[in-house]
């Protein structure tokens, strides 16, 4: 498990057709960090959410206590996705919120 995150209420904003989504899950579950998935098109006002909150439609997104978004890809890279970057951004995100 990712040790920093224990404690702390990870939801991840996702959809069944997304690829990104699939792929992050996989990470979430191989580094055993558990997290409640908040579907956008099956949960009511998820999307709207999503969007006033972070300024994005697009998923997968974490957020981190309720408070704190991170973005569970990487569209500039060609992998989509690199783990140690994810780290890093998942740590900057919860530097600030008090510890559980």
């Amino acid at each position: 498990m990712l040790e920093f995150l224990a404690g702390h209420k990870i939801e991840v904003f996702t959809a069944t057709w997304c690829p990104d989504c699939r792929r992050l899950d996989r990470f979430l579950a191989e580094s055993r960090v558990p997290h409640s998935q908040v579907d956008i098109d099956s949960v009511a006002g998820a999307a709207d959410e999503l969007e006033s909150q972070t300024g994005k439609r697009g998923v997968p997104y974490l957020r981190i206590d309720g408070t704190r978004w991170v973005r569970g890809y990487h569209k500039e890279l060609p992998t989509r996705f690199d783990p140690k970057l994810f780290v890093v951004e998942l740590e900057a995100a919860i530097a600030d919120l008090p510890k559980h």
